[in-house]
């Protein structure tokens, strides 16, 4: 299954015009600037075969369904918050009132420059990473130290992504995923996480849902990580067919979360409007897949 072509990177292969092509041209704009920021100038991701991974590759795959990538990542934050340091980090060096929607378009750039990118293009921004993680630091509430470099917490955040994003194209693109892909998609992926410092890292399916298990009993949720859940499940748009949409995928995003991670955010359990939310979902996911296509 070739992955579609959500980047905004140009085709070489001229398209043939029609009626729908006006439909598919306003749509792919929208999608491209959630991950490019123009007023910054920046461009879509160019596609290159000799990056970390290649067009072979089990990440190019699964990174590449713009629908499946928006509900995992929105879950790994989900997830990620629920750890203290993690949240601490985001509640003392940056802006998240103002601009936690600039994070997810950065964080989605790193994956598109690290997936799709070439060797120079991942090493820089992984570099550029790291130095940041070294400034952010300081104290939780409890008195303990934190730093963003801890490789503790970096494999954290590194599990809760992968399992994530890898959940959401399960469900919403290849349910029948081999059991063999899934473990070549933790093996690669493996790579960006030690380029960051992170460690432990899982390299199967197994090994990451161990990984979760142990972090389980450090997890915690209090007023700090209620609020930040509030502006990330904040529509960042008042656009009548954006908005909508977001609200959708940050419905899909907690439905993908395990039970426990649903209760310990006290979210809803959509289990009666399951069937219509993964349908809408769906529905999304293949009307995008239509118009990058």
């Amino acid at each position: 299954m070739s992955a579609p072509h959500i980047w905004g990177v140009p085709r070489n292969t001229p398209r043939a015009p029609g009626p729908a092509q006006p439909l598919k041209r306003a749509i792919t704009s929208r999608v491209v600037a959630l991950f490019n920021d123009r007023a910054k100038g920046e461009a879509p991701v160019q596609r290159k075969p000799d990056g970390l991974f290649g067009p072979k590759s089990v990440a190019w795959r699964v990174h590449g369904d713009v629908t499946s990538m928006m509900v995992g990542g929105i879950s790994s934050l989900l997830l990620q918050m629920l750890h203290p340091a993690v949240l601490a980090g985001v509640w003392d060096h940056s802006n998240f009132r103002e601009d936690l929607h600039g994070r997810l378009r950065r964080t989605a750039r790193f994956i598109a420059l690290t997936t799709y990118g070439g060797p120079e293009e991942a090493r820089a921004v992984i570099a550029r990473v790291r130095h940041i993680h070294g400034q952010v630091g300081g104290i939780l509430p409890d008195g303990t130290a934190y730093q963003a470099n801890d490789p503790a917490l970096l494999a954290w955040v590194h599990v809760t992504e992968t399992t994530s994003f890898l959940n959401a194209w399960r469900r919403y693109v290849e349910p029948r995923m081999s059991a063999g892909d899934q473990d070549r998609y933790f093996a690669e992926m493996a790579q960006v996480a030690e380029g960051l410092g992170a460690a432990p890292v899982p390299r199967d399916r197994a090994g990451a849902q161990r990984l979760v298990a142990a972090y389980r009993p450090q997890l915690r949720s209090d007023a700090r990580t209620r609020e930040v859940r509030q502006f990330l499940l904040k529509p960042a748009s008042d656009d009548l067919l954006a908005a909508p949409l977001q609200t959708l995928g940050n419905q899909a995003a907690i439905d993908l979360l395990p039970e426990w991670a649903r209760r310990m955010h006290g979210l809803p359990n959509p289990l009666l409007g399951r069937p219509l939310l993964r349908a809408g979902t769906l529905g999304v996911a293949r009307t995008l897949r239509w118009a990058f296509r």
